[in-house]
């Protein structure tokens, strides 16, 4: 007699995940756990973080996926300890370390000097490891293949690069310092690059990502609470509506809108979320030649 199956898990209702990450893990770590506790494997992630950081990484479940490259998640803020008097392969205290210089003359004032050189609108070069494509290929591949990688410097803006302590040490100098800055940052170079200014070189030694766009830590859970308890962090409206702007509909607009159909412009800029009167997010949309075109759809008829 054949044993029957055992009865299939039903499919998680879309939404968010607002993830505390781990030290240790990828982001792609984090979305192959995700997948096991919440039972699909319609899982994404959005904005990536380094293994060795942890914080805020922000996982679409279901349909929640199609929001992710729509998100507008260009400010971000860290917690960062740089350390002063040596500098690494990868501008992190995962490399292998380049050089070491004696930081005994460097003053506090002396650091509040060069992150003021480094606030506001800069150019930045990333890190050589990065994720950044050229010609196509990551860096950081390139660099495993033993190329010899050169990043042209692009505008980020850091909004935010606060002291919050500094500790001497015998041989190296700890900042720890709040940065918030616009995606596409490397806090990794920033530590490289005060390093450099001072002298002494300088990497990255620990980040905690505390906020990405309007998603912070608050709201964020361990995947061992979320093995405890998997549940959304957000369902599909709450997340449009925390993410968006938002544009309430009447009956007979929102079933145009569900059939395809094209409604007048809502005269807002960029991307905003269109909802029902039963307060059900229909679609993501953007304003086009005087109508709103509907860019994503959530809820068809």
């Amino acid at each position: 007699m054949s044993s029957s199956k055992p009865p299939r898990r039903p499919a998680p209702p879309p939404g968010l995940l607002i993830v505390d990450k781990p030290a240790g893990m990828t982001s792609h770590d984090v979305v192959a756990r995700a997948r096991r506790i919440m039972g699909t494997r319609k899982v994404g992630h959005a904005g990536t973080l380094d293994p060795m950081a942890t914080g805020v990484l922000v996982l679409g479940i279901e349909r929640a996926t199609k929001l992710l490259g729509h998100l507008a998640l260009d400010r971000k803020t860290y917690l960062a300890t740089l350390s002063l008097g040596s500098s690494t392969t990868t501008d992190d205290a995962e490399g292998e370390v380049l050089t070491t210089a004696d930081t005994k003359a460097t003053t506090d004032e002396d650091i509040a000097a060069g992150i003021a050189k480094l606030t506001g609108d800069i150019q930045q070069v990333p890190s050589a490891v990065s994720a950044v494509k050229i010609d196509g290929k990551r860096a950081y591949a390139r660099v495993r293949a033993g190329e010899d990688v050169v990043i042209p410097a692009r505008p980020v803006t850091v909004y935010r690069f606060d002291v919050l302590a500094v500790r001497h040490e015998e041989d190296h100098v700890e900042v720890d310092a709040v940065v918030e800055c616009s995606s596409g940052t490397y806090v990794r170079a920033l530590a490289r690059d005060l390093g450099a200014d001072l002298g002494v070189g300088g990497h990255l030694k620990a980040l905690r990502r505390t906020t990405v766009g309007p998603f912070t830590l608050a709201k964020a859970r361990t995947l061992d609470q979320l093995e405890q308890q998997p549940e959304l962090s957000l369902d599909l409206d709450a997340a449009v509506a925390a993410a968006f702007p938002r544009r309430d509909l009447d009956a007979a607009t929102a079933k145009a809108v569900r059939h395809g159909q094209r409604i007048p412009a809502a005269g807002v800029e960029g991307t905003y979320g269109l909802f029902g009167p039963d307060g059900r997010v229909l679609a993501l949309a953007a304003d086009e030649q005087g109508v709103s075109r509907a860019v994503v759809v959530l809820l068809p008829a």
